[in-house]
């Protein structure tokens, strides 16, 4: 049973950052970071804050 609340939990965390990777032109795939105990989500975090976005708009 706590298997599944944690896959739940997993979920509810997992699809929103596979959104945000898309709209922000990165490979989805690096959101299973997420499943990574401790330093996963703290890893997605700085990967989208400091790495650059390829769609977004640059003023030159």
């Amino acid at each position: 049973m706590e298997l599944i609340h944690s896959a739940i939990i997993g979920m509810m965390i997992v699809i929103p950052t596979i959104l945000i990777y898309k709209k922000a032109g990165l490979n989805p795939i690096w959101a299973v970071l997420v499943f990574v105990p401790i330093a996963g989500l703290l890893a997605v975090f700085m990967q989208l804050c400091f790495q650059s976005w390829p769609n977004s708009k640059r003023e030159d």
